[in-house]
């Protein structure tokens, strides 16, 4: 017979694999429904019964599931022995135990017989259970790996195509159940074996139920909540109750309420509200305090403290305009509000934690903890900083109770939402559970844990708020009314819901659940920042719920988080320590070492010391006194010393700290201040205290070597990143949303291209002009802008997005480290500010980011990664190899005619900050001779001051007049040619003209560059009516201000532009005097890059360097460069070729000489280290052409086996045989007899160059040994009018004709939704790839010459895209193509002749034998032409040279450049 039951239980068990005999894991039964049926399907008997709790209660979500109360049990149900008893007599008569997931039911039916001291007689049933993998593959329910067990419903629905009453009780599913078994046996779903029954049984069963099963009838109806059984009637008087929540409300007046449980965009992903907007609201409502408790971390703690000071600053601006008269209304009042700290943390039960099962899942709760004062804080940081380290898990950041404990002083405990612990209970084990918890709470906080009551709407709170209630007044808790926000206004509820939908990949018209095809989203819009009246009326019939707040925030007490910066000790050493320092915290000790490093220095940088520069270091280090901060200095010229001396190259300086001459003696700078009148009070203003700031460039592989060091010297847990916000900006959150709102891919793309570059919020908050501003009056952008707006004030689809992206726009996304922020504290950080990890360090991270780190009391220097320095350093160390000279970068020549003969040619490829086309165009203009030429081109070349640089030019040449204002004016001027380039110039004139201390010229320089109106408006006339006193024209002091308002908003740091000039000019000396080495040094720096890499070949070429494939025993990891200065590439180039084969190759090498040959190759490098698959690589890479086979001969076959093949095996035997022989007890290793002859090598043809450069290709990425358009680059350079890589960017030429040429690299035919035929093909040149389409008669025309390998060159013309007549958008712009030539005709007849122009004072002997060499030299088809100028005269001659023709290829014309020093002009047919 078969027994089918079913239970309904407490809840789930913690545990589904623990014994029957855990009694605290196993649910405690509430209802248990049977059917006993015969063999044939026939009931016999069918039982239901609720069950007494006996010292439980029946938890809220259970009850919600099968409406079974605790109250219903008590009155309604039978004792456990009783029911256990009644169900024992039917399992007696019973052969199998089957149900629908019955793995659940039978241990916890079996639990309640270990409770009950009763023998269970479940096991020695059979079982059949509904839900296994022959239904799932019944049912076919996608999900997990294949098809998921389906539910009672899904199986009773596909086997008789109708669900069934869901009852919600156990005797609804056993009839289902029952009805469901049966039919799977009458279909023979279940085996004999599994029934254990005779030969025919499944026939009778079959013959006895001809038809489908049907249902046996029962009336089972269903429980229902007691709430439900009672809600018939309405309640009367609803007048009344309003009345009497007014009274209540009423009764409030003047009891102030505060929202304290806010969660900020800091909750990343799950809350749209900014500190900002949440600190007004809560100024505008008069609320005396406001609180912050983002979940499971501090992030948002130091932004809210600011918050408050930016708004009274607001406020202040505001009242100001209106106690002038610029503006009407009324006076606003500073917000004098308490900012409470506080965070929502996880908690874990073993925080620890991170491997978990679907069985054993990471429980936790969330619990609010609010800081009383600033001890609290930092305890509340230290869980914050444990959490996000220690206990992080996923996105949880978890901590335990046993740390609640540890770090529970000065905290304040609130039993929280829903996610509390307590709630957490009420609602799924129970109310005696959750009282123990409640217990728990009380006795760690005490008076200090309230409970928290919510209502957002949800039956769930309803039921927890009367539970908490009754343990509050029970145990004499005080209840405090809060509503848990996660957005400003009720309105942004729907913007709150879209950027759940961009955490969770969803999108929003998926309905919110639970289950497949369900989605997370808040229940209703009701978790916003309500007003006080809202919150009064919400708790009308809880007063005190309201009053007690008053209490909690009396308890906080008003801090800062804001303090000075805390420095790292230094260790002097003892002669210099005085002891008054440990007595009033001093820096007399440090400063005195200061000034002894200071002097020691200046012996070596300036031997020949004055009174002027002794009176600037002085100056200097008073100025370093007086702002107390000496151990600044010494730290950062420690780190610096130490970097040099482990041979990382630091950059010369950067930014205002080169303006110090005290850093250049100490060695942390490398510029002369002096020398440049680079400022010191630009760095460091006597007359304002402020943190230098020092950032030092390292070359990139030496960065993390320096960081090494100062996290051993100063500990682990002194040193620490910065962490950074990754924030959804105005495209992302206008893109996110779209995707949200289910637009496709092209739509999202079409709607992000519309945004201007200016944040949603500042679009639709500034005025026009000011929006113009911010725009900078780029017309394209302000179009832009004002069709956004446009769409926005619609109210269609376009409409919703913007408009809901401006509220999820700030919001923070994603976490990452800072580039080169680093951390050193005096003590653990933790102590100071809560810390966190990142995936991108291995350091600890700061929760506060770069913004607000130093204002929070810590050190932060910059280290950065300068790739140019690790150029520099690879340059030196390739120049070392190859020459046997160290060059000292310090101590390079700033008079190097090579190199400034490179800056005037403009040939400034690969030279750091000077390699831009446009930059190429000013150095050949303006010729610079001197080093503060290319300071002042470094300055000038940017936006704003670049109008400047044609003048500077003229002023240079002698073109243009130099002027100045004021004769005085001439001695700060005259290196820039009387234009004021720098602000130095802005700050030493200001003192020179008008007597202007250091500090005052720095505050002018500042408030000039920032705009400061209110400053500028009170510098004026002291600059004009103290210049005008030592005699100086007021008129024209006058016009000198308002050249300086209009410049110095561009003027350019001239320290950080000498810094980087030198950096610029000591590049420029290594490619002028050692191009080989450069190059390959800049080749390496770029090998991720193969458009770089292509790029920085051909610049090498038209150098003259040859470009050689990779060689297995010359190459290096790197590029490197031979003995005849050719470029070598690097092993590491070669693909699918690993670090652990390179280093074995480089280091067996080394030991044991140049490989023979490639039998020497195996035997020596086991293929452990090296695959069949990077020997074929390296052969494909031309990196075994030394061996002096064809590449092609590798891979010839003889039998099964090819080359390669043999090669692998020969090595593995002759190493066998070797430790073989060193294992034989004579040691036969050295018999000539006992050694192996290598196999034969089958001779055959090399493949044709354009396979096996193909071949080339696929292994490296890119052509080496040559390049197959390298005979028609003539015509690609000449007549092309775009690159394939500017035809990316297509907009761009939309109404002209384009030329342009490749090789077909890819042709495909296919047939169009027409029927008619059409075309697909690649084209790639040099640099970059286009993908062409042709279609009907441009198909028919074009396509015989677009074969693949085909070298073409096209014609074709730019048009307008397709309009969509029913949204009115324009396609993508069109490629019509008009003709199509290959290159190799266009080479023989496009061009009429070459033409060489010369200056007639460089035609000697030797040019005209040059000349004659070159043309003897390349015998081709095109006539050639010198032109002979005179320049003074202007007067040309035209000579055609009538015996010799040259082939157009890019070298003959490169030489024939170099020989003129002029471009080389084709003139075409």
């Amino acid at each position: 017979m078969y027994l089918i039951f079913d239970t309904e239980t407490t809840g789930l068990p913690r545990h589904y694999n623990a014994p029957v005999s855990d009694t605290d894991n196993w649910p405690r039964m509430v209802q248990l429904a049977w059917q006993l049926h015969g063999p044939m399907g026939e009931l016999i008997e069918a039982k239901n019964f609720i069950v007494r709790p006996e010292g439980y209660d029946i938890p809220f979500n259970a009850e919600k599931i099968h409406g079974i109360s605790t109250e219903r049990a008590l009155r309604e149900g039978a004792d456990l022995a009783f029911v256990l008893g009644e169900f024992s007599k039917a399992v007696a008569r019973a052969r199998f135990a089957v149900g629908q997931n019955i793995s659940f039911d039978i241990p916890v039916v079996g639990c309640e017989y270990f409770r009950k001291g009763l023998e269970n007689p479940l096991p020695r049933l059979g079982v059949l259970d509904t839900m296994s993998e022959v239904t799932a593959n019944l049912c076919k329910i996608p999900g997990g790996r294949g098809y998921k067990f389906p539910k009672l419903i899904e199986l009773h629905t596909h086997l008789f195509g109708e669900g069934f009453s869901s009852a919600h009780n156990a005797s609804a599913d056993v009839e289902a159940t029952a009805r469901c078994f049966l039919e799977l046996v009458r279909r023979g779903l279940y085996t004999r074996e599994q029934l254990q029954c005779e030969e025919g049984y499944l026939d009778d069963f079959r013959r006895a139920h001809p038809d489908p099963i049907r249902p046996i009838g029962l009336n089972v109806q269903p429980y229902k909540p007691l709430e439900e059984e009672t809600a018939g009637e309405k309640p009367s008087g609803e007048a009344g109750k309003q009345a009497q929540v007014q009274a209540a409300v009423q009764a409030l007046e003047g009891v102030p309420y505060c929202h304290l449980h806010n969660h900020t965009q800091f909750s990343i992903l799950q809350a749209t509200t900014d500190v900002d907007t949440l600190v007004e609201m809560a100024w505008r409502e008069g609320m005396p305090a406001v609180g912050i408790t983002d979940l499971g971390n501090m992030y948002g703690a130091f932004n809210m403290t600011l918050a408050i000071g930016k708004l009274n600053e607001k406020i202040e601006k505001h009242n100001k305009k209106i106690e002038a008269g610029e503006e009407k209304g009324e006076l606003w009042t500073p917000y004098q509000g308490k900012v409470i700290i506080g965070c929502e943390l996880y908690v874990a039960e073993d925080y620890k934690r991170t491997r978990f099962t679907k069985e054993q899942p990471d429980r936790r709760f969330q619990q609010v903890l609010l800081a009383k004062n600033k001890a609290g804080y930092h305890n509340l940081a230290m869980l914050s900083t444990e959490a996000n380290t220690t206990g992080l898990y996923g996105t949880y950041a978890r901590v335990g109770k046993e740390l609640i404990v540890q770090y529970k002083d000065n905290l304040i405990a609130l039993s929280g939402g829903l996610q509390g612990e307590i709630p957490q209970l009420i609602l799924e084990a129970g109310e005696h559970r959750a009282e123990q918890a409640f217990l728990w709470w009380k006795e760690q906080f005490g008076d200090d844990f309230y409970v928290e009551l919510v209502r957002h709407g949800l039956p769930e709170e309803d039921h927890v708020n009367k539970v908490l209630l009754g343990f509050a007044r029970k145990y004499g808790v005080r209840v405090i009314a809060q509503n848990n926000t996660f957005y400003a206004r009720q309105e942004d509820s729907n913007a709150h819901d879209i950027l759940l939908c961009i955490r969770d990949g969803e999108v929003q018209s998926r309905p919110i659940g639970r289950g497949r095809d369900c989605r997370f989203g808040f229940p209703n819009n009701e978790f916003y920042f309500k007003s006080q009246q809202q919150m009064k009326e919400l708790f009308a019939d809880l007063p005190e719920a309201i009053e007690n707040i008053s209490h909690l925030v009396d308890k906080v007490e008003n801090y800062k988080l804001a303090k000075p910066v805390l420095l790292p000790k230094f260790d002097i050493p003892a002669e210099f320590r005085d002891p008054e320092d440990e007595k009033d915290g001093g820096k007399r000790g440090e400063n005195a070492y200061l000034r002894y490093l200071t002097y020691q220095g200046a012996k070596k940088v300036y031997p020949d010391m004055d009174e002027s520069i002794r009176s600037r270091i002085e100056f200097e280090l008073e100025t370093i006194a007086k702002t107390g901060y000496p151990g600044y200095f010494l730290i950062v010229q420690d780190f610096i010393r130490a970097a040099r001396e482990m041979g990382v190259l630091v950059g010369p300086g950067r930014g205002s700290a080169a303006g110090s001459a005290v850093a250049y003696c100490i060695g942390i700078t490398s510029i002369d201040p002096i020398k440049y009148d680079l400022l010191f009070e630009r760095f460091l203003n006597p007359d304002r205290v402020s943190l230098p700031d020092i950032d030092t460039d390292f070359d990139d592989e030496g960065r993390g070597k320096i960081i090494d060091w100062v996290v051993e010297k100063y500990g682990k847990n002194q040193v620490a990143q910065i962490i950074t916000y990754g924030t959804m900006a105005a495209k992302n959150s206008i893109r996110d949303t779209a995707r949200v709102m289910e637009y496709t891919p092209a739509q999202v793309n079409e709607l992000g291209k519309m945004v201007p570059d200016v944040s949603l919020a500042k679009l639709f908050k500034l005025s026009e002009a000011d929006l113009r501003d911010k725009l900078k009056n780029r017309q394209e952008e302000i179009e832009k802008a004002h069709h956004i707006k446009e769409l926005a004030s619609g109210d269609d689809m376009n409409a919703k997005i913007i408009n809901q992206a401006r509220v999820i726009e700030g919001s923070i996304r994603s976490l990452g480290v800072h580039a080169c922020g680093v951390i050193i504290t005096p003590s653990d950080i933790r102590e100071h500010v809560p810390m966190a990890t990142a995936k991108d360090s291995e350091m600890l991270v700061t929760q506060f980011d770069n913004k607000v780190v130093e204002s929070a009391g810590l050190l932060k220097m910059d280290f950065l990664g300068l790739k140019t320095l690790t150029l520099i350093n690879d340059t030196i160390n390739l120049i070392e190899d190859r020459f046997g000279i160290r060059i000292d970068p310090d101590q390079i020549p700033i008079d190097d005619p090579k190199t400034y003969e490179l800056f005037q040619r403009g040939d400034t490829v690969g030279v750091f900050q000077y390699e831009s086309p446009g930059m190429q165009k000013n150095l050949r203009e303006l010729c610079p001779t001197a080093f503060s030429d290319l300071i002042a081109m470094n300055a000038l070349y940017r936006p704003g001051p670049m109008e400047y640089i044609p003048s500077f030019i003229r002023r240079k040449h002698g073109l243009e007049p130099i002027t100045y204002d004021l004769p005085e004016m001439e001695e700060y001027l005259a290196e820039t040619y009387g234009i004021t380039v720098y602000q130095e110039q802005v700050m030493l004139l200001s003192q020179k003209l008008a007597g202007f201390t250091k500090g005052e010229a720095d505050v002018l320089r500042k408030a000039m560059g920032k705009k400061q109106k209110a400053v500028l408006a009170k510098m004026k006339p002291k600059f004009i009516d103290q210049a005008a006193e030592k005699g100086h024209d007021k008129a024209i002091l006058e016009k000198i201000w308002h050249d300086w308002e209009a410049f110095a908003a561009y003027a350019f740091n001239k320290s950080h532009s000498t810094c980087y000039a030198w950096v610029a000019y000591q590049t420029a000396y290594l490619k002028a005097n050692y191009p080989s080495e450069y190059m390959a040094a800049v080749l390496s720096n770029n090998m991720n890059d193969i458009k770089d890499i292509t790029f920085y070949m051909e610049e090498a070429r038209r150098l003259g360097i040859r470009i050689l494939c990779p060689d297995i025993n010359e190459s290096k990891r790197k590029f490197s460069v031979t003995k005849e200065g050719d470029i070598r590439f690097g092993l590491g180039a070669v693909k699918n070729v690993g670090e652990n084969a390179i280093s074995f190759i480089l280091k067996d090498r080394a030991e044991n000489g140049p490989y023979t040959s490639l039998f020497d190759f195996t035997t020596r490098v086991d293929k452990s280290a090296c695959s069949r698959r990077s020997i074929e690589h390296f052969v494909l890479s031309g990196a075994f052409d030394c061996f002096g086979l064809n590449r092609s001969q590798y891979f010839a076959l003889e039998g099964k086996s090819d080359t390669i093949d043999k090669a692998v095996r020969y090595g593995e035997a002759v190493r066998a045989q070797r430790e073989s022989a060193q294992s034989s007890l004579f040691g036969d290793e050295g018999d000539e007899t006992f050694r192996m002859e290598p196999p034969h090598i089958p001779a055959c043809e090399e493949w044709p160059d354009l396979d096996k450069l193909k071949r080339e290709r696929d292994v490296v990425g890119l052509f080496i040994s040559s390049h197959p358009l390298d005979r028609y680059r003539c015509v690609l350079d000449n007549y092309c009018t775009v690159s394939l890589e500017q035809l990316a960017d297509i907009d761009r030429f939309v109404g002209q004709e384009v030329a342009f040429g490749g090789m077909i690299t890819r042709s495909e035919n296919f047939t169009a939704r027409n029927g008619n035929p059409c075309g697909s093909y690649t084209l790639e040149d040099v640099n970059a790839s286009f993908e062409l389409r042709l279609y009907d008669e441009k198909y028919a025309s074009f396509s015989p010459f677009l074969f693949e390998n085909a070298m073409v060159f096209i014609r074709a013309s730019v048009l307008k895209g397709w309009e969509n007549k029913t949204t009115g958008q324009v396609g993508r712009p069109r490629l019509v193509i008009n003709s199509v030539q290959l290159l190799s005709e266009v080479a023989r007849n496009m061009p009429k002749k070459v033409v060489v122009t010369v200056d007639v004072a460089d035609i000697d002997a030797d040019f005209i034998t040059s000349l004659r060499q070159v043309l003897q030299g390349s015998d081709g088809y095109c006539p050639v032409e010198v032109r002979v100028e005179d320049r003074a005269t202007g007067l040309a001659l035209s000579m055609p040279v009538r015996t010799m023709k040259v082939e157009l290829t890019r070298e003959v014309l490169a030489r024939l450049e170099t020989l003129s020093g002029r471009q080389v002009r084709l003139e075409s047919a």
